[in-house]
């Protein structure tokens, strides 16, 4: 599509826009709150947001979303400038810096525009919205997202970063500014058309897509599509910028389930072996950043997203289940390390982010040099790292897109240590991590996002039944106790977001379709039932008040929400898993936990909404595959009944966790005439202990077996492959 403003020719090469100075630019945010002192704080000063906090001192006269900003723009006939990023985005950082904390480009925006800005994280609804503006317009998105818009919200003008002045024949942020402002005045009709325009190719992409329906051979698709663009040497599925994506790997663990496929499996423990191994790991404080800039996983983009740790600790500890292979159960504990010790709040809650940068640079705190190893660790302790850990005079740390090494090292093994290499490599590591503790960190994103913790609550769930893990489960518990209680309306509605003591902001389809998964995951942790009714209770909410009555599926807000300019509803898998991607798996689930029918048949319909897409594309929904394969290949419904203390009963349950049984959901039905599962499951209630002893009780494809008092059968049941 031509842009509306011709000479704005926006190529979104971020590498061609900056230069290094732009970098040096950022200043810590510290910095910036010791000079607000004498700088008069804008409309963003009362926020809980950290991203719009961080902006609170702006010369800008930003607004936060909300009506007096858009009322301000129709009092004084002027467009809106929508500014979305979030605190952790080192862009938006760059911007910030050069380009909305001064004040020459202040006066001119200020002059131009109604400024608002939006944290992506607290308001994904609208973040949504506007990111497919700029895909439809540029063909791609990210962050920092700059959207031009008139004040009913109609946009058109999209663009992720914009230098300050003119740059490398690109327009910058004051010359935008100004023929915008031109144009406003003197052609608002050519705007106007353009913007209507694009309202409306919006509002097509809203309507249901639902096509032929969707059948097993989907699943062979994808796989073929992952497996055409999967990297053999270094794992992933790119050549060169590479993002973890854990739900493929996630659908490729359930596709060699299925079938046996040796190769999907091998495709898995390649990407998570060479991502263990890389510079996306921290090696010394543990946890994954967000993406690695090369075809080997060495380059991170060192921001660290909580999102992240949940999925890919999941991913980890599924391969261990399914390889018994250590390596994996270790690095999802050591995830969990890092995750329970700088990202946990004393609550029970869990921290969204921390910053790529720190001391105005990214990666500051994540890269050493020969010479400062040299004055921390012995001589024979720095040869180990030079035959060990990639550590060399030149550094092997570079700043794409050039290659050019700065003389910095990321740590990470340059090969396979043995068990005596591996002893003293621990050694220097406890030594290196309390050095780098007392360099200053990066900065932390301490809000509590419902949707994030929820994935948190499944992983440790998962890995508490797979490893064994009593701490695990009661984590995971104290996470979901502290979101049933502080992020919920008087309503029993649940909220979006917690920071400081304050809850606000109305949830959306993530924050339900996440913490359903969760409180799944957790009841077959702890067999608490409480939790599993509260699964059902907010899988009703969630279907009352999100489904798309007339195309089917569900939308991202609620009915009763703010009016945006449309209700987006989305299906994709990007970053994280979709919402109808996980509602679709956490319908099936609740389906065959509680014997109720109606759950399967939305799950079913769900799925169908979106099917022209999925099958159009089906390797960029492999959660979606992944909830799918729960009915296309054999899935079973187990119920355990006995004395839970008892030594027989407790085989069972631990010989199911051990398991790589992901087409399954488990039920405890402990001694007692009306237990309170009966009430909740009610096909429970006549499936007794017999002959006074643990008894399982096994369906297959909605087909039931004999109960049986012995736990080697019941897992032989679980197995089938018939």
């Amino acid at each position: 599509m031509t842009y509306l403003i011709s000479k704005y020719q926006y190529k979104n090469n971020l590498a061609k826009v900056v230069n290094k100075t732009a970098v040096v630019l950022f200043i810590l945010y510290s910095l910036l709150m010791a000079n607000s002192q004498t700088q008069k704080p804008n409309h963003l000063i009362d926020e809980k947001s950290p991203y719009l906090l961080q902006h609170a001192y702006n010369p800008i006269e930003w607004y936060p979303w909300g009506e007096e900003a858009f009322a301000k723009a129709r009092a004084e006939n002027k467009p809106i400038l929508l500014s979305i990023g979030y605190s952790t985005c080192h862009w938006c950082h760059v911007m910030e810096e050069e380009s909305y904390s001064d004040d020459e480009v202040a006066a001119v925006l200020n002059d131009a525009f109604v400024a608002i800005k939006v944290d992506r994280e607290e308001r994904p609804d609208i973040d949504a919205i506007y990111m497919n503006v700029a895909i439809l317009m540029n063909g791609r998105g990210g962050w920092p997202l700059n959207i031009i818009m008139t004040p009913e919200q109609k946009p058109f003008f999209a663009a992720t970063y914009i230098p300050k002045e003119d740059r490398f024949g690109n327009m910058g942020l004051i010359s935008l500014a100004k023929q915008v402002k031109g144009l406003w005045q003197n052609e608002p009709e050519r705007i106007l058309e353009f913007s209507d325009n694009l309202l409306n190719s919006l509002q097509n992409q809203q309507q249901g897509s639902a096509g032929q329906s969707i059948g097993a051979a989907v699943l062979d698709t994808a796989y073929n599509n992952l497996s055409s663009r999967f990297d053999p040497e270094f794992g992933g599925f790119a050549d060169s910028v590479k993002f973890p994506s854990p739900h493929n790997l996630l659908f490729l663990l359930r596709y060699y389930h299925r079938n046996g496929d040796a190769q999907a499996l091998n495709m898995v423990e390649i990407t998570l072996q060479a991502m263990r191994n890389g510079g996306i790991y921290d090696h010394l404080g543990y946890g994954f950043h967000r993406y690695s800039t090369d075809q080997k996983w060495l380059i991170p983009h060192f921001e660290k997203m909580l999102y992240d740790q949940a999925m890919l600790a999941i991913a980890y500890t599924e391969a261990y289940q399914i390889t018994k292979k250590p390596i994996y159960k270790q690095t999802a504990e050591e995830i969990f390390s890092y995750v329970l010790r700088d990202m946990h709040d004393v609550l029970g809650g869990f921290y969204s982010a921390e910053d790529a940068d720190s001391e105005g640079e990214e990666g500051t705190f994540y890269l050493w040099t020969l010479k400062e190893l040299s004055e921390i660790l012995s001589n024979d302790d720095v040869g180990f790292l030079i035959d060990n850990f990639d550590l060399s005079q030149d550094g092997n740390f570079f700043e794409a897109p050039s290659t050019e090494l700065t003389g910095k090292t990321i740590l990470h093994p340059s090969k396979d240590l043995n068990a005596a290499e591996l002893k003293k490599w621990q050694g220097i590591q406890r030594l290196l991590f309390e050095h780098r503790e007392a360099r200053i960190h990066p900065y932390k994103d301490n809000k509590v996002l419902t949707d994030w913790n929820g994935l948190m609550i499944v992983a440790l769930a998962k890995a508490a039944r797979a490893f064994s893990n009593q701490s695990y489960q009661k984590e995971a518990t104290k996470t979901a106790d502290f979101i049933l209680e502080y992020l919920k309306d008087s309503d029993g509605n649940l909220l979006h977001r917690y920071r400081e003591g304050e809850s606000g902001i109305q949830a959306t389809l993530d924050d339900y379709a996440f913490l359903i998964w969760g409180l799944q995951e957790l009841y077959e942790a702890n067999f608490e039932v409480k939790y599993l009714k509260e699964a059902k209770e907010l899988s009703d909410t969630m279907l009352e008040s999100f489904w798309d009555s007339e195309y089917g599926g569900l939308f991202l807000t609620a009915n009763n929400a703010e009016e945006l300019l449309l209700r987006p509803k989305e299906i994709y898998d990007g970053a994280i898993p979709s919402g109808n991607s996980v509602a679709t798996l956490a319908l099936l689930r609740l389906a065959r936990s509680l014997g109720i029918v109606d759950y399967e048949i939305k799950a079913a319909e769900l799925s169908g909404a979106f099917s022209s897409q999925v099958l159009a594309n089906p390797a960029g929904h492999t959660f979606l595959l992944s909830a799918l394969d729960f009915v296309f290949d054999n899935s079973y419904e187990l119920v355990i009944s006995g004395d839970y203390n008892d030594a027989a009963t407790q085989n069972m349950i631990e010989l199911v966790r051990a398991e790589y049984l992901p087409n399954k959901v488990v039920l405890f039905r402990p001694l007692g005439k009306e237990p309170e599962i009966v009430n909740l499951a009610t096909y429970t209630r006549y499936q007794y202990q017999i002959e006074d002893k643990a008894t399982a009780y096994v369906c297959e494809n909605q087909v039931c077996n004999q109960p049986t008092n012995d736990a080697g059968l019941m897992l032989e049941l679980l197995q089938n492959k018939n």
